[in-house]
């Protein structure tokens, strides 16, 4: 997101740091171990992270935990949900932001599929505020669809159903919009190097989550 308010224009509206100095938003992102890697369903692990923290930094309103993989089985996914929702009555001056898996290649009919199926039901049938990393991976700017090209978070995507993926949908997007990489507002989007994917893809995910915070924060999209 460093980029996006140069974008934007650079009038400050886009800007964050750690501390929330300056009038911009409050938003951090610890990058050490607070609990597994990988989504478990342990009693002690980023539930109790989570409460530990809240407990000593009463200024936080907002929670969101991002996975690196998801443990794709009933359990974990289930015990997730649980603990989310727990959270939620615990502390109900905060908003926790659930999440789905990033794409792995495995398609409309992997298991990863399923249970980010899983959680967006649950979200939907709770009224849960979701930031479906997933479903923005699945789409170029153009609404083409590519998880059922076996899309990864990569946005790598098996082009001519032959099983392999030999193409990248973020790439093709970017090259065939390459005049519109101007700041500030004068195009279609901007160059940045987020992890694991390609610019277009980090674009569009921090476009999510701006919108996200500023519904949370009240604006009505109006």
């Amino acid at each position: 997101m460093s980029s996006l308010d140069a974008f934007m224009g650079d009038n400050n509206i886009y800007e964050f740091n750690s501390a929330g100095t300056g009038g911009a938003l409050h938003y951090y992102e610890p990058s050490i171990d607070y609990a597994e890697r990988h989504l478990t369903g342990n009693t002690d692990g980023f539930d109790d992270t989570t409460r530990s923290f809240l407990d000593s930094h009463s200024g936080y309103n907002v929670v969101l935990w991002s996975w690196c993989a998801l443990d794709k089985n009933n359990d974990s996914i289930n015990q997730y949900l649980t603990n989310m929702n727990q959270l939620e009555s615990e502390y109900p001056e905060v908003s926790f932001v659930y999440m789905t898996g990033h794409l792995e290649g495995t398609g409309e009919e992997g298991s990863l599929h399923y249970y980010n199926e899983q959680i967006r039901d649950y979200c939907i049938d709770n009224n849960k505020t979701l930031y479906d990393f997933a479903d923005i991976e699945s789409y170029d700017p153009n609404d083409n669809y590519f998880l059922n090209k076996s899309a990864d978070d990569n946005c790598d995507y098996d082009s001519d159903g032959n099983g392999s993926r030999d193409a990248n949908w973020a790439e093709e997007w970017q090259e065939s919009h390459i005049g519109d990489q101007t700041y500030p507002n004068g195009g279609e989007w901007y160059d940045c190097s987020p992890a694991h994917t390609q610019a277009i893809n980090g674009n569009m995910k921090a476009y999510a989550a701006w919108y996200l915070f500023a519904r949370l924060a009240g604006w009505n999209d109006a």
